[in-house]
């Protein structure tokens, strides 16, 4: 961590600075929206070093206070603390992702030391864990049960944390988690790095990857692709991420023996709805032995389109499918069987109109509405586009932001942030969340990519829609493996028919054709043997590096081989990430949780059903209300399967997913 010692010059300048920072200042903007024009790069330190030292004198006044502790003195102060350090952060980690730069990763590279020790200090705060303990173990039948829930959140955090470990093994687990911080802040900026190589090297980015193995008749350089996309992060370069994945497992596995578990994993998952590895390798070991049965009748298809080539000259003779085949000859039986072609599609899928999808189905189902916001700040004015999201009655739900377009600043992928928590504050008013969606996608999108913007909307939703009093649990502050329930529970939108005829349209205004809305829909379980053993192989290898215990000789590549051979995959089909650039496991938070959206989409799926069932089918709307009320208003207030069963009278079937996958009929 580096020492600053200005001189009294550099003090003033300093002073100067701060004065005219504007995290130090009420947002005079619409909505309390980030002044993203006015926020410089020497702006972040200074403030992230204030925000920690408001939050320190914040604690202090909660530990110091010689009223007896309770609910209102010690948990509801801790939930409103930090609020500068909040602030500044929402800002960072957004804009870092997005538009990054070396100036901006030299910040983030001082910032997190001085994040992880605040972290800990808080974590290691004998004297606030007392006042905390003190109020779980009082009787709490006062309490509602956001409260209660909030509570027991603290309290289980500070004993997960080591609160009870004597001071040396207090002081290592600072000297860990400060390492992992800018150890996996490395690895996803070596990623992104490698991305822009791949990119630079082909003309295309990684996001449009499966597009360009889909279309690309020459065999050789679809090879080249693969070779390139799954070698990133394992060049031997300045890039290359083997070392440090290493010294993160490492890392990774210290922390949890400290802490009292066998290995990571067990860590990890023991406040999860899962609960253990034990049931998440029992539910994967199911699902990964159905997809690659369901593979190996996919490859055979293949192979016959594939022989035809041979056929025709176009192939030398004993030509079989190969991983680089794989989406091209896909592809060709897709068309064949369900005579949809992706070129076909594109057109009814502009950027625009799939925005206007999300917006119409969660108007339908939820009353919402979206307004553009033209003239507020945003952090990139060519990309990114917000949007005034209010209720029925014209109350105001949240501020959302789009960013769907692909740029060498941004890292790949797609994911939901929030700038700002939904919370009340001290003097009782409701502030509302500030959303981001990003993305890397095409202005005219495939079936893949608007189930993305879905997915990352439903996402929104479930941050937008909360009404939670604190903001621990508001929003998507929800178990890591439910969480990912409700973004995949809005897919299931995409390409209704009735949604369809109100948003797909092409330039010319023209609605999709009933035809390929068929063709659409029809086509939604084929491939889904590749694509479900390629996210649940992944799910597996991040499960096995989490449960290693022994490091010694540690080889990636031999270890991902054997973690192949264990679970039958077969040569054709890789990992939908190898170790080297999953950047889930190992740059954010999915580490021993990446099952989760196969386990969310047991219940999404499952949930799904009912609507389906329903008299209203899809878009019943008493339904939807009730799935809003219970779920997306109440965010962690309540333990996830209470709200299951209370939404659906029972625990959730796995039938409606394995159907959806195809992997039984």
């Amino acid at each position: 961590m580096k020492r600053f010692f200005p001189s009294l010059f550099a003090a003033i300048a300093m002073i100067t600075s701060c004065s005219q920072n504007p995290f130090f200042a009420e947002w005079d903007t619409p909505y309390g929206i980030p002044p993203y024009d006015k926020i410089k790069p020497a702006h972040y330190l200074p403030a992230i070093k204030a925000g920690i030292e408001q939050q320190k004198k914040e604690i202090e006044a909660i530990v110091s206070n010689q009223d007896a502790p309770s609910f209102d003195n010690v948990i509801a102060p801790l939930e409103l603390s930090g609020q500068l350090l909040s602030k500044v952060s929402g800002v960072l980690f957004n804009v870092v992702e997005t538009d990054r730069s070396d100036e901006l990763d030299a910040i983030v590279e001082e910032a997190l030391p001085l994040l992880s020790d605040h972290e800990a200090d808080m974590s290691f705060n004998k004297g606030l864990y007392e006042k905390v303990s003190a109020v779980y173990h009082a009787d709490q039948s006062g309490l509602s049960r956001e409260q209660q829930m909030v509570l027991k959140d603290h309290f289980e955090a500070f004993e997960r944390e080591g609160i009870g470990l004597p001071e040396d093994k207090q002081d290592r687990l600072r000297e860990i988690n400060a390492s992992l911080s800018s150890l996996t802040q490395k690895i996803g900026n070596n990623i992104l790095a490698e991305s822009n190589a791949f990119k630079e090297k082909f003309g295309f980015s990684v996001s449009a990857y499966p597009d360009k193995m889909t279309s690309t008749a020459d065999r050789g350089l679809r090879r080249q692709y693969l070779e390139a996309y799954t070698m990133r992060g394992h060049n031997g370069n300045e890039n290359d991420n083997r070392e440090l994945l290493v010294e993160v497992l490492k890392l990774r596995f210290e922390k949890a023996r400290i802490l009292g578990y066998n290995n990571f994993a067990e860590y990890q998952l023991a406040d999860k709805m899962a609960g253990n590895p034990q049931t998440v390798d029992s539910f994967l070991a199911g699902i990964i032995k159905a997809s690659v049965a369901k593979a190996k009748e996919e490859l055979a298809d293949m192979q016959k389109e594939m022989d035809k080539d041979i056929a025709a000259g176009i192939l030398p003779k004993g030509s079989k499918i190969e991983a680089w085949d794989w989406w091209y000859y896909a592809e060709k039986v897709r068309k064949l069987k369900f005579d949809l072609d992706d070129e076909a599609v594109k057109p009814y899928f502009q950027l625009d109109s799939v925005r206007k999808g999300i917006f119409t189905a969660a108007n339908i189902l939820y009353g919402i509405k979206a307004e553009p916001l033209a003239d507020v700040p945003v952090y990139n004015k060519d990309c990114v586009q917000a949007w005034k999201i209010s209720d029925a009655d014209g109350s105001l739900i949240g501020i959302f932001t789009t960013d769907y377009l692909p740029r060498d600043s941004k890292r790949g992928g797609a994911w939901m942030n929030n700038v700002r928590e939904q919370y009340v504050d001290a003097a009782g008013n409701d502030v509302r969340p500030i959303i981001v969606n990003v993305g890397n996608l095409a202005e005219n999108m495939n079936v893949d990519q608007v189930q993305t913007v879905f997915h990352e909307f439903g996402h929104a939703l479930h941050g937008l829609l909360t009404k939670c009093h604190y903001a621990g649990v508001s929003g998507t502050n929800v178990k890591r493996d439910f969480v990912e329930m409700f973004s995949q529970f809005n897919e299931n939108w995409a390409f209704q028919p009735e949604l369809l005829s109100l948003y797909a349209h092409n330039d010319k205004n023209e609605t999709i054709p009933a035809e390929l809305v068929a063709k659409i829909n029809n086509s939604l379980k084929f491939n889904q043997g590749f694509m479900t053993t390629e996210l649940c192989a992944a799910s597996i290898l991040d499960m096995k590096w989490h449960e290693l215990e022994d490091f010694e000789n540690l080889d990636i590549d031999a270890f991902e081989a054997k973690v192949a051979k264990e679970i039958g995959l077969i040569p054709q089909i890789g990992f939908r990430y190898r170790t080297t650039y999953f950047n889930h496991i190992f740059s954010s938070g999915y580490s021993a949780g990446y099952y989760g959206y196969l386990w969310s989409e047991v219940l999404d799926k499952d949930a799904f059903s009912i609507f389906e069932a329903s008299e209203g089918g899809p878009f019943n709307i008493e339904l939807a209300r009730k799935f809003r009320q219970t779920f997306l208003e109440r965010g962690g207030s309540e333990e996830p399967m209470t709200l299951y069963e209370e939404f659906a009278g029972r625990e959730p079937d796995n039938k409606a997913f394995l159907r959806a996958r195809g992997l039984v009929k």
